[in-house]
């Protein structure tokens, strides 16, 4: 949004600019007072583009808006519009996306009658210089103070200074839509970034511990005192209904965000002490919704280790459970899989997604509801692939089904942003949680 204007803004406005100016210069070197006559309109003119300009950022801030919401409401209609027609909302969702369409043709509409009418004083008085400069031009000329020469070049001189004025004025729209886009990537430049050291550090071992955690999503605060150890080795599961906070405190783990308040340590030190890299190298994460890039199968597992070979890749797919399902696409592991992975189902993405953090050897995997997507069936296999690739290390697990957790060292119930019990699958049970 933003090449355009500045391609066009910066050499035109400039020139239009430069333009005028020196037709104005070189008035006042032939006759300064013709040269006075020939600005009477630029005033008035200039008095109808500020009463133009009194809230045209403002206004064309809400337009941009408006189109925003309204090209968001279209790719949502056709995106969904499969859903749409499953559950018979056609009538209901075609509604929303009318509306969008005439709230922001409305908005343009009224925009742009507030500015016309300044729009059309300004366009009408600016090139009129010639009702000035030619009856006073004239007076000038017959009283013998203006000869006949610089009076015909004075009249086509003033010609040349409103078509230039009026085509920088164009660009108001594009110098009003810098500004908007402007300030849009200033709000994400401005955001706070997660400050960490360049050097690594030494770890004594990598237990992970949480000390009265808070998070806050702006002002709604979904961890509330989270106070919690997690060994190193063991398996510790997550459990409680969604909006809980369990991706949260995953995440947070994962030093994706700071916390609010409180403190994340890692073998005795807060994850704020430990380099990107460091920390990156340390934590295989799997998501729910995993993102793969349109590139082959076989790239998108290596990603986890870039130097891997193809016979280590094929390895760990195959360790993995995913090596059958692969040797079934058109292409095997050459296939493409399509931008974020469309042209897989999304139990396939996450068999891909949990293969790639295998092939990573972090000491410490998270996985966020890594299997949701997956039948029971590939789940058990998944489940077994995990837990042999997995042996030794501290693995996270988030989970909604009991039955995938049922052999965590730890479960941890997790439930308004605290947590409500811990212990193992037999304690909970005893204790009816």
């Amino acid at each position: 949004q933003l090449e355009v204007p500045l391609a066009h803004v910066i050499p035109e406005m400039t020139s239009n600019l430069l333009v005028p100016i020196a037709i104005i210069v070189y008035l006042f070197v032939l006759d300064w007072r013709m040269a006075l006559v020939s600005l009477i309109t630029i005033p008035v003119g200039m008095m109808c583009y500020m009463g133009m300009m009194k809230e045209y950022p403002k206004k064309y801030g809400e337009v941009v808006k408006a189109g925003n919401h309204m090209s968001a409401t279209t790719v949502e209609y056709i995106g969904g519009i499969e859903v749409i027609k499953a559950f018979n909302q056609a009538d209901n969702s075609y509604q929303k996306f009318t509306d969008a369409v005439h709230a922001n043709a409305d908005l343009i509409l009224d925009w742009m009658k507030d500015t016309q009418k300044y729009s059309a004083i300004m366009m009408s008085v600016w090139p009129a210089a010639l009702i000035s400069v030619l009856p006073v031009g004239c007076l000038f000329y017959m009283s013998g103070s203006l000869s006949a020469a610089t009076f015909i070049t004075v009249t086509v001189l003033s010609l040349g200074i409103a078509g230039p004025l009026v085509a920088a004025m164009f660009f108001t729209d594009d110098i009003a839509k810098i500004g908007t886009v402007m300030g849009e990537i200033d709000g994400i430049l401005n955001q706070p970034e997660l400050v960490r050291p360049e050097r690594k550090c030494d770890l004594q071992n990598l237990d992970i511990a949480l000390e009265n955690v808070h998070f806050a999503y702006e002002e709604k605060e979904v961890l509330k005192g989270i106070d919690l150890t997690i060994p190193q080795g063991k398996i510790t599961a997550f459990v409680g209904p969604s909006g809980s906070g369990k991706s949260t405190i995953a995440k947070l783990i994962a030093s994706f965000w700071d916390v609010t308040g409180g403190l994340i340590t890692i073998g005795d030190k807060s994850v704020k002490e430990i380099s990107n890299d460091q920390l990156n190298d340390l934590i295989s994460y799997v998501s729910q919704d995993n993102y793969l890039f349109n590139d082959t199968v076989r790239n998108n597992i290596r990603m986890g280790k870039p130097e891997a070979s193809d016979s280590e890749v094929e390895q760990i797919a195959k360790a993995s459970g995913c090596h059958e399902f692969i040797m079934n696409l058109e292409h095997g592991y050459e296939t493409v899989v399509g931008g974020a992975g469309g042209h897989l189902s999304g139990g396939e993405r996450q068999r891909i997604a949990i293969a790639r953090a295998m092939l990573k050897n972090a000491p410490i995997v998270i996985l966020d509801e890594a299997t949701s997507y997956t039948d029971p069936e590939n789940e058990a296999v998944i489940q077994e692939a995990i837990s042999r690739l997995t042996k030794g290390k501290t693995l996270i697990v988030i989970a909604h089904r009991l039955s995938t957790i049922t052999d965590a060292d730890q479960i941890v119930v997790v439930k308004d942003g605290t947590i409500q019990a811990k212990g193992t699958h037999e304690e909970l049970l005893k204790s009816a949680v």
